[in-house]
């Protein structure tokens, strides 16, 4: 509980603060971590695999089919207690910034604003050519195994593809600048549900803690970034994040 309200007491008095989460948030709403095994027809699957550039030139109908599977599974779950806090937090600190390393939409289903995707969206699709954004296609329901051909790029005609950051890919330029921009400018460091071991994201912490932030992190497990931390609380950020608001804003929860 001293731990809880050294972080409590930071938050309430921080004046920039950064919202750092992983895919342990949203496992907490269902949502399968990308390093959980895959299940029925596709588990004889590799999700690394699949999350290429080069699977989807071999097999469009095969990669575009798993995303949208896993896509109709993001819809049918709902933000967690962890999701409304840090939109609470980014409510009552008075400068919040959300950067999240999760392709889905729960911190915006929650209600927070303007996140910045470092590896993208799956409500994102874009032209593999032109890189024109498309229109989000239709819910379909969850079909494991299906293969769905991906839709065409109304401007050139070529296929759609989801709108993540494959393996081999580098971060969209523009969401890893401000994100370092904003770690590098704020004065506390939430981070929530993730391992620290994918990079360049996971150095978002360390570039906050460079500059003289404070940092807390949240993670049920003990994770590289726990010697960089100021102050570590595990536990699940559905339970976690709740508590510390409520300590940091008495009855504002």
């Amino acid at each position: 509980m001293d731990d809880l309200h050294t972080a409590a007491g930071a938050l309430a008095a921080a004046r920039r603060v950064v919202v750092f989460t992983g895919a342990g948030i949203s496992a907490e709403s269902g949502v399968p971590t990308f390093r959980d095994a895959l299940t029925g027809l596709w588990e004889r699957f590799d999700a690394q695999s699949l999350a290429t550039p080069q699977a989807f030139q071999d097999d469009p109908d095969l990669v575009w089919g798993w995303y949208e599977w896993r896509r109709s599974l993001i819809q049918r779950v709902s933000p967690n207690p962890g999701h409304a806090a840090v939109t609470t937090i980014q409510n009552r600190a008075p400068r919040t910034t959300v950067i999240t390393q999760n392709v889905d939409d729960l911190h915006e289903r929650a209600g927070s604003t303007d996140p910045i995707h470092l590896h993208g969206s799956l409500f994102a699709p874009r032209c593999a050519s032109c890189a024109r954004p498309a229109e989000i296609p239709e819910a379909i329901e969850p079909d494991e195994g299906r293969r769905l051909p991906p839709p065409r790029c109304r401007a050139c005609a070529a296929p759609i593809r989801p709108g993540v950051v494959w393996f081999g890919e580098p971060l969209p330029e523009e969401a890893l600048e401000t994100a370092v921009q904003e770690a590098t400018d704020c004065d506390l460091l939430l981070t929530i549900g993730t391992s620290g071991l994918v990079y360049p994201a996971a150095e978002i912490p360390k570039v906050a803690t460079m500059f003289g932030a404070t940092v807390i992190q949240i993670n049920p497990q003990p994770t590289p970034l726990d010697p960089t931390a100021t102050v570590n609380l595990h536990g699940p950020a559905a339970e976690i994040l709740p508590a510390l608001v409520e300590a940091a804003w008495p009855q504002s929860s």
